[in-house]
Formats: structure tokens, sequence, C-alpha cells
């Protein structure tokens, strides 16, 4: 086993490499970068999008020969000397050729140096540093309570296979699944949070404002309070699968020769059910821990962070990608690349901690 893991952790290297390189040349194609921003943000036009497509914010107070003159000049012709915009090329760094760049960004992330935000005037580690435990609370919440509610369910939907309980759950769950994220989060804050009906839950945070005054219970309550909805609109499509994984592999076991010569020998069905299917079935479902935690942790993080206002991972790369700031954008895209292989590598040895029998190494050979 040891001989697997130490090839696996050998093959990060060149994985992320690869994603890198593919990210790195779309954004040599994506128009207005960090420069276009500043220059945007300088001339007083908020964006670098307006100065791309040539529109202002207030729509209604332009008229068409503006915006013809508009679209026809380069963001550094109207007013601003050549030798400033060199300047902000150069703190960039983007007055070096792009191969020259891509190769000192990954030897510096190869020694995990990621540089300082364009735009926040603080290093990309401290800022994913901070931002990390918003994503992680939200994604290992929504997985734990997918397992409690998917596993029972599951098990019950199994054993009543074919009845009208297997049926209206099964309704329900594929309706659940049929939901986007997003959809369901807005939803949730128009009916909880003030938006048309009750006032419920806060609107943003995690915590309220007076958090360091309140006592140990306080704050914990005030954090289960903040985090239901977010957790909620994060659980509705991850839980369909999960159960409808459960049931199945329950299935599968239940209709084994071990299952029936149990049965015929007068064991309980509950002895029989926890005590022999159990192990067997729970394998896959107990080893896709980790990917399903991966799935909630990058998926839903975008739209539920946003949408919740909350300050995390998946806010912080959008806002990047808005702002053109590349050394967060690559930064947290290595990041990410690098969680995502740690936790394939971590699925891999749940499915030999649940079952023993299973050796990668001999399936290898």
């Amino acid at each position: 086993m040891g001989a697997y893991i130490l090839r696996r952790l050998l093959l990060i290297i060149p994985t992320l490499i690869g994603v890198m390189v593919v990210n790195f040349a779309l954004t040599q194609f994506v128009p207005g970068g960090p420069v276009e921003q500043v220059l945007a943000n300088l001339q007083g036009e908020g964006d670098v999008f307006e100065t791309i497509t040539g529109t202002q914010a207030d729509a209604g107070s332009s008229n068409l020969a503006e915006n013809t003159a508009y679209q026809s000049e380069y963001a550094g012709a109207r007013g601003l000397p050549p030798e400033f915009i060199a300047d902000l090329e150069r703190q960039f760094g983007l007055d070096k050729p792009p191969l020259e760049r891509f190769l000192t960004m990954m030897w510096n992330y190869m020694r995990f140096d990621f540089g300082e935000s364009y735009f926040k005037s603080e290093g990309v580690l401290d800022l994913v540093w901070d931002k990390l435990p918003v994503s992680i609370s939200l994604g290992l919440w929504a997985t734990l309570i997918s397992y409690l509610v998917s596993i029972p369910l599951g098990i019950r939907k199994a054993v009543r296979d074919g009845s009208k309980f297997d049926t209206w759950t099964s309704g329900i769950i594929i309706a659940a699944y049929a939901i986007p994220s997003f959809l369901f989060a807005i939803m949730l804050l128009v009916l909880f949070a003030g938006g048309s009906y009750w006032q419920i839950f806060p609107l943003r945070g995690l915590t309220s404002p007076d958090w360091d005054q309140m006592s140990l219970l306080g704050k914990i309550g005030d954090y289960f309070w903040h985090i239901a909805l977010p957790v909620l609109a994060s659980v509705i499509s991850s839980f369909a699968t999960l159960t409808l994984l459960t049931k199945n592999s329950f299935l599968d076991e239940i209709r084994k020769q071990y299952v029936v010569t149990a049965k015929a020998k007068g064991l309980p069905e509950s002895r029989v059910l926890y005590g022999h299917v159990f192990r067997n079935a729970m394998m896959i479902v107990i080893a896709g821990f980790p990917g399903l935690f991966l799935g909630v942790f990058f998926g839903g993080s975008v739209i539920i962070e946003t949408l919740f206002s909350l300050d995390g991972l998946g806010r912080l790369g959008y806002e990047a990608a808005l702002a053109r700031d590349y050394p967060v954008i690559f930064g947290t895209l290595f990041f990410f690349g690098l969680i995502g292989l740690l936790i394939g590598i971590l699925s891999d040895l749940m499915y030999v901690f649940v079952d023993p029998r299973i050796d990668f190494e001999r399936r290898d050979t």
C-alpha cells in the first residue's frame, strides 16, 4: 500500500502542472486584465467590463454617438500617459513573456509562495487561510447532515422496496435533486430570511456583530442559527444521490446467498441486516465520504457563499475573477486542485479501511 500511495503522491505534481497550464493559457485570451481594470476604475467607469463593451453603468444618460466613440478608443489613450500604463504592467509583472511568467509562478507555487493580491494588499496564502474555515464549515456540515439523513432513509427504502413508502420518498428525492441549489437558496431567503415572509434566520454572515460578547452556549447557538439556511441549501441535491446509492447497495447485498442462508438459520432480521449486510453494503457509501465533501466544498461554495454573503473561498475566487486578480485566481485554483487530489487519495484509503481485502497494489500489477 505504501508504494501505491507514493505513486499517487508523485502523480500530483504533473496533474497540478497540467491544470495550471490550461487555466493560465485560457487567461491569456480573456479580455480585460488587471491593468484595464485599474484604468477603468481610475477613469470612473467602475468596471473593466464597461470598458470592453463600451457602455456606461447609467445607460439612460448615454447616447449612441458617445458609445460609438467610446468603443473605438483604447482605455490607455484617453488622457493617460503610456509611461503610467507601462509602470502598471511592470507592477503586475505583465511586462514579461507569458512563458516566463508561468514558469516563475509555478516555481513560487512549488515553494508555497503565492504572492500578494493585486487589489487587497494582502498575501494570497493569508487570504486563503482566512476564508478556509467558512468553506470547510459549510462543506463539512452539509456532508454530515447528508449522511445522517440518507443512510437511515436508504436502508428503510431498501427494506421496504416497492412499497408506498419507497414510491413516495423516491418521488420527493427526485424532485429535490431536480431543484437547483441556487434556486432553493433564493427560496429560503425569500421565505425565512425576511425576503417577503418571515424573518426567522439572519440574511448574511456566520456570526452576529456582538458574537464576541456572547457566552459559549450563545456563540454555539448563534453559529448554528446563521449556518442553518446555507447548509440546508447545500444539502438539498447531495442527499438524493446518497440515499439512492445506499438503497441500491443494500438491495444488492440483501439478494445475495449469504443473506438467504442467514435467514434460513433463523437469525432475526435486524441482526442479518445490521450484523451482516450493513458492513458490506456501506463500504461504497462510507468510502465516498471524501468525494461527497469535495463536491459540496467546491461545487456549491461559490453560489451559496455569494447568496448568503459568506466570506469563504468560493466568494473569494468569484470576486477575484471579476477583478482579474490573477494571484488570487491561480492561488485558489492551485489550492483547490491540491486539496482535490489529496482527497482522492484519502477516498482510496477509506476503501481499504472499510474493507482490508482491497489491495490497490495487487490491482495495479
